[in-house]
C-alpha cells in the first residue's frame, strides 16, 4: 500500500499530513514549518511581497509558520497512483527537456 501525505516544501519527504495543514505542523524529517509562505502555492519570489495574492504587508520570515488566509499547500499529496505534483513532475520535465538535445 502506498504511503499518503503532504510533501515537505523543504526536503521533499512525505509527511503524515493528509488533510488541513495546521500552523503547528512541521516536517518530521527536516523540521521545516509546513504552513509557511514557502510551503504555499501562492509563493512567488518574483512578485510583490513574494506572493501571487494581493496582501497588504510583507511577511518577513517566509519559512516560519503564519496564519495567512490565502494559504494553500504548494506541494502535492502522494496518493496510491503516485505523486501528482512536486519534485517528481519537475524531474520528469527536466528529462523531457534534456531529451530534446539527444542525438
Amino acid at each position: 500500500m502506498a504511503q499518503e501525505g503532504l510533501l515537505c516544501w523543504s526536503c521533499g519527504k512525505i509527511t503524515d499530513i493528509t488533510g488541513r495543514v495546521m500552523r503547528s505542523d512541521c516536517c518530521e524529517s527536516c523540521h521545516a514549518n509546513l504552513r509557511s509562505c514557502r510551503g504555499c502555492r501562492h509563493f512567488d519570489p518574483t512578485r510583490r511581497y513574494q506572493c501571487r495574492e494581493t496582501i497588504d504587508s510583507p511577511i518577513a520570515m517566509k519559512e516560519k509558520s503564519n496564519m495567512c488566509d490565502f494559504f494553500q499547500p504548494r506541494a502535492a499529496f502522494k496518493a496510491a497512483g503516485g505523486i501528482t505534483g512536486g519534485k517528481s513532475d519537475k524531474d520528469a520535465l527536466k528529462k523531457k527537456f534534456d531529451s530534446l538535445f539527444d542525438d
